[in-house]
Formats: structure tokens, C-alpha cells, sequence
């Protein structure tokens, strides 16, 4: 499935994020990522994100589409990081 998952936590929770997100999407922009996963790939992460937020503050939004060809992707401005071109 293709995910895209968004992130806003306290700053001293970012690092670990930013590595754990890392290690299972591509890095898009600030606090955006996207990508691939398998289902056991996706709870896997979300398990990880529960160890390392906390749920009083912190949030993650996961969206999960079938397919890539789902989505549509419209960039305006500069691209920060490119690992994908669909529109």
C-alpha cells in the first residue's frame, strides 16, 4: 500500500522520529514522508511511533491509499526531496 505519513512532535522526540520514519519512507519535507509498505511494515511502524510519542501531545497522521495511482501530487514551489514523479 502507499502511505503517507505526517508528523508534529516536541523537539526532543524529532531526531528518533526522523530515524525511525527513515528506516521505512522516504523523507519528502519537513516532518513528511512517503512510500511503499506492506501491511506487517505498517504496524511495525506504528508500533515503534506509540513507544517513542507521547499521546498527551504528539501526533502522527497516517493516510493509506490501495495504490499510488490513487493519489495525486501537486507540487508548487521547489521540491525538497524527490525520490517518486507522479502527478
Amino acid at each position: 500500500m502507499y502511505v503517507i505519513a505526517v508528523y508534529d512532535v516536541e523537539e526532543k522526540r524529532v531526531a528518533k522520529m526522523l530515524k525511525l520514519f527513515r528506516q521505512y519512507l522516504n523523507w519528502i519535507q519537513n516532518s513528511v514522508f512517503e512510500g511503499e509498505l506492506t501491511e506487517a511494515q505498517l504496524l511495525k511502524l506504528e508500533n515503534s511511533i506509540k513507544k517513542i510519542i507521547d499521546s498527551e501531545t504528539d501526533s502522527v497522521i497516517i493516510f493509506k491509499f490501495r495504490d499510488q495511482k490513487w493519489a495525486d501530487k501537486k507540487i508548487i514551489g521547489k521540491e525538497k526531496n524527490s525520490t517518486s514523479n507522479f502527478l
